[in-house]
């Protein structure tokens, strides 16, 4: 069950006018602060994203599960399930406690360097690696032209000391 700021916050964002993904995304950061307050573990940021989108698609976000070929047939129909419980769809059977235990009890073996600096940005680099130059550039164009002038002015600053710091 999300936490209580989680589904405020995302909401928030919905009121702003923000995208589908940006308000899954609370859940997804809510998800990488239990894993790094060693609530539970993942074995991959992979999971863990993946952990926050299902929680995020319960809640009601209008996130929708992905196409046919985008995705294993077994994770687009948990998506699909999920996208369902959020948007009114009854349960078909409540979920045993043995099994909700076996779930929690498999997460906390897991480790908790999912949600690490470095594997958060691995796991960005090898997905944005999936994506066109086209895409890249078209999502960075519509970054600039969504953000406000104080965000754009932080988002200047930190590219500059990224440039910088690879600058050798």
């Amino acid at each position: 069950m999300p936490e209580k700021k989680t589904i405020e916050r995302a909401r928030r964002d919905k009121r702003e006018g923000k995208a589908a993904s940006t308000q899954a995304g609370e859940f997804v950061r809510e998800e990488m602060e239990h894993i790094r307050e060693g609530k539970h573990g993942a074995r991959s940021a992979k999971q863990a994203i993946a952990i926050g989108l299902s929680k995020a698609r319960r809640a009601g976000v209008e996130l929708p599960p992905p196409g046919k070929g985008e995705a294993k047939e077994t994770t687009r129909k948990s998506a699909e399930r999920d996208y369902a419980r959020g948007h009114g769809a009854r349960s078909r059977t409540k979920t045993s406690a043995k099994r909700s235990r076996a779930t929690l009890k498999a997460l906390k073996r897991e480790g908790h360097s999912a949600a690490s600096h470095k594997a958060l940005a691995r796991q960005a680099h090898s997905a944005a690696e999936k994506r066109s130059p086209e895409e890249r550039s078209m999502a960075a164009k519509k970054a600039a032209r969504t953000k406000g002038p104080a965000e754009r002015s932080t988002a200047a600053k930190k590219a500059a000391r990224t440039r910088k710091a690879h600058a050798r």
